[in-house]
């Protein structure tokens, strides 16, 4: 298979830390251009990184003929702007989570792309690793029984206020950047999606973000429940509970790519310590989108879960506002 040409709009960390390895070393990627608002920089990044094109605007970068998918790890305030010139040039579009603010622009950002012929996802990269299509498989199986309650958390901290994580108006907030992980692994966990939520905020005095996050979301005869914060020490988990027994996977998100990762199986016979991987996430997730984008196929996690996952994140910021339950919808 042709590898297919990818360019990447912003010299983010993210990328540079943790995806382009990866995706560098892919045999169906190529990464042919990254693009900054600065010339300069995106020259720089261009030249450490290998890459053989760098442009000054994101623009110039969508102007390349020879692109045919971009990368977009940029503030989420920008998610929808940029998917959109994306559309209009004709690329396909792997969006970093969440892709938009709130569920309308999402839904215009799935219009859009569905209108112009691309195609679209969310950068949710855990679900690409071994470990949790083997949770997966574990609770489809009936491994713990019936499903009953899922229990996550997701904290770091970072107190910078120029990082984008920490400024309101670019979509900055522990909802935004981390919880949305914890709603996301409860629905793939379970495969269902929460009738109403309710949720407890506090906000920084002088960001206005979310720096502790607390929620319970209704699934019906599951539960879920998890709280996420950006001024605490670093931590993850995610625990799915059955009548059964329960599985815990100690690294769900931020997954090592050299080393194998743990899961831990307690059920009616006994306790096992599962190892996955080594696997490398944003490797696998942007192979799987390459293979759509050259075979034709739908992509693996279609945008519509993007939208389901940020209707859970509304009523969680609606419940903030009103103290109580609300239908998420």
């Amino acid at each position: 298979m042709k590898p297919v040409q990818w360019g990447v709009l912003g010299v983010a960390d993210h990328y540079i830390k943790r995806v382009h390895v990866p995706v560098r070393d892919s045999e169906v990627c190529e990464v042919r251009a990254i693009a900054s608002r600065n010339q300069k920089k995106a020259s720089e990044a261009a030249g450490r990184l290998g890459i053989s094109s760098a442009y000054g605007s994101y623009e110039e970068l969508l102007a390349d003929r020879d692109i045919e998918a971009v990368y977009i790890p940029l503030p989420n305030h920008l998610h929808l702007e940029y998917t959109k010139k994306c559309a209009d040039a004709g690329k396909h579009v792997l969006c970093e989570k969440p892709m938009g603010l709130n569920a309308s622009e999402i839904e215009e950002a799935i219009a859009y792309t569905e209108k112009n012929g691309v195609l679209l996802m969310e950068a949710f990269m855990y679900r690409f690793h071994p470990q949790w299509t083997h949770l997966r498989d574990l609770v489809s199986t009936g491994e713990i029984g019936r499903v009953t309650a899922v229990q996550s958390s997701f904290f770091y901290s970072n107190k910078d206020p120029n990082n984008i994580r920490n400024i309101l108006s670019m979509g900055g907030g522990a909802l935004y950047d981390i919880g949305c992980y914890c709603a996301s692994s409860a629905r793939y966990a379970t495969g269902l999606e929460p009738e109403r939520v309710v949720a407890r905020v506090s906000r920084d005095p002088e960001f206005g973000t979310d720096i502790l996050s607390s929620a319970i979301l209704d699934f019906g005869d599951v539960q879920a429940t998890f709280v996420c914060g950006t001024q605490n020490f670093g931590h993850q988990h995610v625990s799915v509970f059955g009548t059964g027994g329960y599985i815990t996977v100690e690294l769900p998100f931020n997954i090592y790519p050299d080393v194998p990762v743990i899961t831990v199986v307690h059920n009616g016979v006994g306790r096992r310590v599962v190892q996955n991987g080594p696997s490398d996430q944003y490797g696998l997730q942007f192979e799987e989108f390459s293979y759509a984008v050259r075979e034709g196929l739908p992509v693996p996690t279609p945008p519509q879960d993007a939208l389901a996952n940020q209707r859970v994140l509304d009523a969680l910021f609606a419940s903030e506002k009103s103290g109580g339950w609300e239908p998420v919808r």
